[in-house]
């Protein structure tokens, strides 16, 4: 036996034993057993019988090519580092998931005796995720309606690590407050919003950007078909409504990325991208979220998962007064929600 068949047998052996040390009992993984047991046993196989190369080089009619057995093995390593690679992508958003659990609860935690019995009496909530927005939510906060269809409204802002005077603007204003200590992106801001309010039974929750282009006085046709029972999740459409200012690109990029998710979901949607959305929180909360960004897609695809009724009402999207977009630049946005239709789509329920 060659030297290398030698290093082979021992490395499989001890990678063989190392499996079965690791994973068994509390630590039990079924997809890490087999999978590094299947390359421990191959391994270890291969170096007691090279000539098993050659039956799986006849398998892939590769028996007459020169250095068939080098290339067998090129196939083999190449399939075993794409399983390492999806494994290790899995834990990888294990641990981003509880990464993200901890930094929510941690966000929650500073205010929750703050929120108290307050909050709680709100009928309805809009949330505003914001980022260095000061100059917009002076006037924005002002136009805020005290109250819908009789029932009472409160505004929760998620500073997502602002470094202007966001969190100040919105105290004066007698808002809620709950920040996340450094910027992680409109879909974490957004999923600390609705964890306050789940947490705290608001009935109603609404989501609208922090930069002046959603119309307060809108809110109530949005909540209207949530309070009426008739759906679970509305989206503001600029399709069904209007545009103040926009580019042609990116009307081409929505309604290209709007037929991606309705052939996906069956859905009939116009508008996709809308991040001006009210919600049935008792529903709201069986919804598995994951993305700081490009959350609008991952909402209506876990949305459409879980059987939430889902509907679309005109909107206009007004002209942004104050400070630059922080979407960045429309091809890039749109490769960010596309990837973000796929994983959300194709993660399992």
């Amino acid at each position: 036996m060659s030297n290398l068949r030698i290093i082979g047998l021992i490395v499989g052996i001890i990678g063989l034993i190392v499996t079965f040390r690791i994973y068994r009992g509390p630590r039990w993984r079924r997809l890490n057993f087999v999978l590094f047991g299947l390359f421990s046993l191959s391994l270890i196989a291969v170096s007691l019988n090279p000539n098993l190369l050659n039956t799986a080089a006849q398998m892939l009619r590769l028996e007459r090519q020169q250095r068939g057995r080098i290339l067998v093995l090129l196939v083999g390593s190449n399939i075993l580092v794409w399983f390492v690679f999806i494994y290790l992508k899995t834990k990888l958003d294990d641990y981003k998931h509880q990464f993200d659990l901890l930094v929510r609860s941690l966000g929650y935690g500073e205010v929750k005796h703050m929120l108290g019995e307050e909050i709680r009496n709100k009928d309805i909530v809009i949330i505003i995720p914001a980022y260095n927005e000061a100059d917009s939510l002076r006037e924005l906060l002002r136009k805020v309606p005290h109250s819908i269809e009789g029932r009472k409204v409160g505004v929760l802002m998620v500073d997502d690590g602002s470094i202007d005077d966001t969190g100040e603007i919105v105290l004066k204003n007698r808002c809620f407050l709950v920040q996340n200590r450094f910027n992680r992106g409109q879909g974490a801001a957004s999923r600390l919003g609705y964890d306050v309010l789940v947490r705290n039974n608001v009935k109603v929750g609404v989501t609208m950007d922090a930069d002046g282009q959603h119309n307060p006085q809108e809110i109530s046709k949005l909540v209207k078909p949530i309070l009426e029972g008739k759906y679970d999740l509305i989206i503001g459409s600029r399709v069904l409504g209007k545009s103040e200012k926009t580019t042609k690109l990116r009307k081409i990029g929505v309604s290209f990325l709007t037929k991606i998710i309705n052939m996906l979901t069956g859905l009939a949607l116009t508008d996709c991208s809308s991040g001006f959305k009210a919600f049935n929180m008792d529903k709201m909360r069986r919804l598995k979220l994951t993305e700081d960004q490009f959350q609008s897609a991952e909402v209506i695809i876990e949305a459409v998962k879980k059987g939430l009724r889902i509907g679309e009402v005109p909107i206009t999207i007004l002209e942004r007064k104050y400070g630059k977009s922080k979407k960045g630049k429309d091809w890039k946005y749109g490769l960010g929600f596309v990837k973000t239709i796929i994983k959300s789509w194709w993660r399992k329920i």
